[in-house]
């Protein structure tokens, strides 16, 4: 395998699928991006799934990356523990096929506390690669797990998980708040406000109850509950997440998600650098690949 003459990058997690074809020096040719995360792909779908990336992209080698490794995936990648750095995800891929690999999580085990990631690994170490993300550094990956990072000597040396997004996600579709979450969260006076509370005060379950009570009784406007509720998750995260320490937080993914963590940093007194966490996985991806 010419791995040299390119290849394809796949970041597939449950709900999405991204694929990248990059050229011998690791620049994106081509790309595209769907909603055929693991969870559409039906019992023994993957080849298929992996023929149809190939039919749009090029019959070239495919480097995976995210929950394809779970064992919800395509085949299972056993996570690799902290401290990892890129070495140690290089040297423990899995392999489907001849021309397919896939990038092992990250777990951590420690002080009462188990973890795992697979996906933001590559984000995060591609960053580093780079110099975008300090040797030594506190990183907030916001997505529906959010990571809170540590990174020592340009390795994860532990790292937390906030389910913050897919409870926003549960409480807008699913509970009694859901009429009143339709809108998209801005990092306005009324996030600042649900941030500041969720930065002070231990009482999340009971202040997300008194969001609806407050519309009820003309306390609150209802166009500013949305808003409101993904500060207070929000600030509730950044509380847990800041006590691992870091004036400076790198916030690495989406902008849509990032400005919001951002706004919630600041509003902590510490000081948020955003990153596209998009290429950042190619870095990453690329940095793996030259070491196959």
């Amino acid at each position: 395998m010419r791995w040299r003459n390119g290849f394809i990058a796949v970041d597939w997690g449950t709900t999405n699928r991204r694929a990248y074809r990059l050229d011998t020096a690791g620049a994106c040719e081509s790309e595209f991006e769907d909603d055929q995360g693991i969870l559409s792909i039906a019992p023994g779908g993957f080849p298929d799934a992996i023929a149809e990336i190939r039919r749009c992209l090029g019959d070239l080698p495919l480097l995976l990356a995210g929950m394809v490794g779970s064992n919800r995936g395509w085949v299972e990648a056993p996570y690799v523990a902290c401290p990892a750095g890129l070495d140690d995800l290089a040297q423990n891929l899995a392999w489907p096929g001849e021309r397919e690999a896939i990038v092992p999580g990250v777990c951590f085990v420690g002080d009462g506390r188990a973890d795992v990631m697979r996906g933001e690994e590559v984000q995060l170490l591609g960053a580093v690669a780079t110099g975008q993300v300090p040797a030594d550094a506190l990183v907030c990956h916001p997505g529906t797990h959010n990571k809170w990072v540590v990174v020592q000597r340009g390795r994860i040396e532990s790292f937390r998980t906030v389910m913050t997004g897919e409870l926003f996600s549960l409480l807008r579709k699913h509970s009694i708040l859901a009429d009143l979450l339709n809108a998209d969260a801005e990092p306005d006076d009324s996030f600042r406000r649900g941030v500041r509370h969720g930065l002070d005060e231990d009482d999340l379950t009971s202040e997300l109850f008194a969001v609806r009570a407050r519309v009820l009784l003309g306390e609150a406007r209802r166009e500013d509950a949305a808003s409101y509720t993904s500060g207070l998750l929000i600030g509730s995260d950044v509380r847990i997440g800041l006590s691992d320490g870091g004036a400076t937080v790198c916030v690495m993914g989406r902008p849509e998600l990032t400005r919001l963590y951002a706004e919630a940093i600041r509003e902590a007194g510490a000081t948020p650098n955003e990153l596209d966490g998009e290429q950042s996985f190619l870095s990453g991806i690329g940095a793996i690949a030259t070491r196959i």
